[in-house]
């Protein structure tokens, strides 16, 4: 209706209804979506068809006074009312239905939401029909025997014009005076016969019927009356229509008048007798006996009967007919050898087919009479006198042996076995048996051969896959044959037994015989490879091939087998990946971590030998190669485990790119400059065609024993790479590799400073493109270029004593830096102190320029360094706060200016170096 969530629904019985006149009518209506108190009012009304229009109210929940006066009586009168069966739903009842109740019924609900949202009322149809059902059945007053039959009809008819159903039931009042019917048995609308529980076992036997004749007519059939049945009996009919919502609801309900029936008990009497055809057989004859109960009314009567064997008991049929074998006949019984029956209710045969001498004895049948089948105690017992049976042994004449064409076998080898059967009178059953050596006592059933030429196979042996398919084959001499197609292994060896059975007059003859056999497991028998190589090392684009030769101390050719070739990178900790793999029928399966090798690579097979071979090696093809081969048992299916496997030795191949012709200029050189910028050149003398090349850039500081320091890489295909030492954005900024031509590479400096002094050189690597990837052929290291500074003008008079001077950490020291002589008049100066490190690297501290202002170039020391000067020459450092990393060398660098004229720029007249300072630190706490 497309209400949304929250919208009042309301909800009434689906229509149209059809209802008969007279019965007792209920309509549901249910309301939901709705806001207010969980118990919500009903209001039923009715349009009629002679006025659909005009709204007839009938009953409601909240107001007495809503029944119009057409309806105020039967209200009133509870022959209209409404059931609350929850809050939000009602049934309306109208217990007797008139044919003026006809017409279009509404369920409404008053409103009890904030505002008016959704459906209030629904409305659903009920058309009143004529009840047409009628049910007869004669009253009666009948006596009976017990077991006699009984018979009763009852008549049942309806003319409704609508489509309904019929249901037809009997029901049985104990006694004179009960009230409680039960239920007989019933014909449901879906044509469905239901017993009632008490007389359920009867219905089973078909010793109470339910009988259609006709189209109106319906009989109830008793076989066997019981004192039990005794009472009041009578037929009901029920008319059932189906709703327009599937369900289907009874309409009309009608009873007939009663018949009362009396049973009669009879006398008990009950004779037993036992009889055989033959009490004097010999083995393998057949017996019959047969026993005999002597009863009147044997119909209505239930018996139970034991077989007995000198006072044991052979078997029992109980009263259902149901046959029960002790559990020492059952396996003969199953065999068909045993059988016992029940031709009538009283004649009882055991037939043994084929007697043997334990069958001899005295025979006897006991037999007990129930009350109904399901007793478990019996009126009366009598048992029949015995009668003996005498049995006389045969003699047997069969003899058999055992032999075998394959004593010593291989594992996948056949094993063919003989079983040779003479002086038997009749068809013989054979079974052959595997005692394995590794369970003494132990035996498995291999195969069987019944009489009739039935084949069967043991469970270990039934799967086709493990040993193939076995066969069992009777030959013209008598002589059994068993052939395994393939053994396992050694578990298939030992003692093989022969067991045929001849069954003659009753009585089975067997012969035994054995064999033993053995099996060589192929895992033991000396499985070995070699790998072989011609040439271990091959050029760039050439071919070599790799020989896998397999040994055994037995014969190979026939034997299925399959190779795996693995191959392990030369590159380092890398495993063995698997190339290829062979398997018996010919298929190739190619691994997936080396896809290079599917297109390169050709295999072949040679008697004992598999051979993989390489076609244009690749750099990627350097490595070591194993084989690995799987052995499979003969004549089955390459499945599951192999039988033997064993691995190869390794080779390592390896594979020689083409020559490098990489030669670099080595001359060393020299560069000055005062300040500003430099240049390193690094220069390809020759090279490959079409090679690319990666240069790396090295400074060694001015220390003798300096450690080089990587300034920047770039790639062959110019990726940057810088060292730790100039991986700072203020570093990369100054250092920059560039290509100028094919040949000459530049290293750029900007803005040099003295910290920069040292020597430069480049280390060149020749990079080829081969097929598959970029190779490196060789690499070359240039001449070293040595980077000082000139700087212009005299040298001023300084100190320059080496010292060497010792701080305990977090302690405070002074270094030293003294100009000697007096300063020239309109001259400024400029210092910078720089700090030697272990590594080589002379690292600018500070700088104070001319104009009296002090720079830092790495700001977190400049809380730590102070520049005093106690006079206009002394430029020594204090250091506070000493580190453990503070320790090296220090020296100070100073510049002296002068203007030529007013006006005009500064420029450096002289400068001086001073000597090293050496500074030790002590770590706080040690006495020196």
């Amino acid at each position: 209706t497309g209400l949304t969530a929250g919208q009042r629904t309301v909800t009434v019985q689906q229509g149209p209804l059809y209802r008969t006149e007279g019965s007792h009518v209920t309509l549901w209506c249910k309301v939901s979506g709705y806001q207010g108190p969980a118990e919500q009012n009903f209001q039923w009304s009715i349009y009629l068809p002679s006025a659909p229009e005009r709204e007839v109210q009938i009953v409601s929940t909240v107001d007495p006074s809503f029944p119009y006066a057409i309806y105020t009586q039967r209200v009133r009168g509870r022959g209209i009312f409404v059931e609350r069966v929850q809050g939000d739903a009602v049934l309306l009842h109208i217990t007797e239905l008139q044919e003026r109740d006809a017409g279009q019924y509404e369920c409404h609900t008053p409103n009890t939401d904030e505002r008016y949202l959704g459906t209030y009322s629904a409305k659903t149809n009920l058309t009143v029909i004529a009840d047409t059902l009628s049910a007869s059945m004669a009253p009666q007053a009948l006596t009976h025997t017990e077991g006699d039959a009984v018979e009763l009809t009852c008549e049942v008819s309806k003319s409704t014009s609508q489509h309904t159903h019929l249901s037809v039931g009997w029901y049985h009042i104990q006694g004179a005076g009960g009230h409680r019917a039960e239920e007989v048995l019933t014909l449901s609308k879906d044509f469905i016969l239901k017993p009632g529980p008490s007389y359920e076992q009867r219905f089973l036997e078909g010793a109470v019927r339910l009988n259609k004749v006709g189209n109106t007519t319906y009989k109830l059939f008793l076989g066997a009356v019981q004192p039990s049945d005794q009472g009041q009996l009578y037929c009901e009919a029920a008319e059932w229509i189906q709703d327009p919502d599937k369900t289907w609801k009874d309409i009309s309900r009608k009873q007939t008048e009663r018949t009362s029936l009396a049973v009669v008990s009879q006398d008990r009497d009950l004779s037993v007798d036992i009889t055989a055809a033959e009490q004097s057989l010999s083995e393998g004859d057949i017996l019959q006996l047969n026993c005999v109960v002597g009863v009147q009314k044997s119909s209505s009567r239930h018996f139970k009967v034991i077989w007995l064997l000198d006072g044991m008991e052979v078997a029992r049929v109980d009263p259902h007919g149901v046959l029960i074998w002790e559990e020492e006949y059952e396996e003969r019984a199953k065999l068909g050898q045993l059988r016992a029956f029940k031709p009538s209710n009283t004649v009882y045969v055991l037939i043994i087919y084929e007697v043997g001498l334990g069958d001899n004895g005295t025979y006897r049948c006991s037999v007990s009479e129930m009350k109904t089948p399901g007793d478990l105690h019996s009126i009366q017992t009598n048992l029949s006198s015995g009668i003996q049976v005498n049995v006389k042994p045969v003699e047997n004449h069969m003899r058999l042996s055992v032999s075998t064409s394959t004593p010593q076998v291989t594992a996948g080898d056949s094993l063919i076995l003989h079983c040779e059967v003479w002086g038997a009178t009749g068809p013989v059953s054979v079974r052959w048996w595997h005692l394995p050596p590794q369970q003494p006592g132990h035996r498995v059933l291999v195969a069987t051969m019944e009489r009739d030429g039935t084949l069967g196979l043991g469970g270990a042996y039934q799967a086709r896959g493990t040993r193939g398919s076995l066969r069992l084959e009777r030959g013209s001499s008598g002589t059994v044959t068993l052939v395994i197609p393939s053994t396992l292994g050694e578990e298939d060896g030992g003692q093989y037994r022969c067991e045929a059975t001849q069954r003659s007059r009753g009585r089975n003859w067997t012969g035994k015989g054995e064999v033993a056999v053995t099996v060589n497991s192929m895992a033991g028998l000396g499985l070995h490879a070699t790998l072989t190589s011609r040439i271990a090392t091959v050029t760039y684009g050439q071919s070599f091939e790799l020989v896998c030769q397999v040994k055994a101390s037995y014969a190979l050719e026939q034997v299925p087998a399959s190779v795996r070739w693995l191959f392990q990178p030369s590159l380092p900790s890398s495993p063995f990946h698997e190339l290829v793999r062979v398997f018996p029928n010919g298929t190739v399966s190619w691994g997936t971590a080396q896809p290079r090798f599917q297109g390169k690579a050709q295999l072949a097979k040679a008697d004992t030998s598999f051979r993989l071979h390489i076609h244009s090696a690749l750099p990627a093809s350097e490595g070591t190669y194993q084989c690995e081969v799987e052995l499979w048992r003969r004549n089955v299916l390459p499945l599951g485990q192999p039988a033997a496997t064993t691995s190869s030795n390794a080779v390592g191949i390896k594979v020689v790119l083409p020559e490098s012709k990489l030669q670099v200029a080595t001359k060393d050189s020299s560069v000055e400059i005062a300040s500003g910028n430099a240049a390193i050149e690094c220069r390809i003398v020759s090279a490959q065609n079409h090679s690319q090349f990666a240069v790396t850039w090295y400074l060694l500081p001015p220390l003798a024993d300096a450690t080089p320091l990587q300034i920047v890489r770039a790639s062959y295909s110019s990726i940057l790479e810088y060292g730790s030492e100039f991986s700072s954005p203020a570093q990369k900024s100054r250092f920059l590799s560039h290509r100028v031509s094919s040949s000459v590479f530049w290293l750029h400096i900007l803005s040099a400073d003295l910290g920069d002094q040292g020597r430069y050189y480049c280390v060149v690597e020749e990079w080829l493109w081969l097929v598959d990837g970029w190779y490196k052929l060789g690499e070359g290291t240039s001449g070293r270029t040595t980077l000082e500074f000139k700087l212009p003008g005299e040298q001023m008079p300084m100190d320059k004593t080496n010292v060497s001077i010792s701080a305990r950490e977090g302690e405070e020291v002074t270094l030293p830096c003294l100009l000697q002589g007096t300063l020239t008049p309109g001259t400024l100066l400029s210092a910078t102190w720089f700090h030697a490190r272990g590594d080589g690297r002379h690292s600018p501290l500070l700088t104070l320029h001319r104009d009296g202002t002090v720079a830092y170039p790495r700001e977190e020391r400049a809380g730590r360094l102070n520049l005093r000067r106690p006079s206009a020459g002394d430029f020594g450092l204090t250091l506070s706060g000493v580190r453990r990393a503070d320790a090296g060398g220090y020296y100070c660098q100073l510049q002296q200016w002068q203007q030529h004229s007013l006006g005009t720029a500064w420029a450096p007249r002289a400068w001086a170096r001073s000597g090293y300072t050496q500074l030790a630190t002590i770590p706080a706490g040690t006495t020196v």
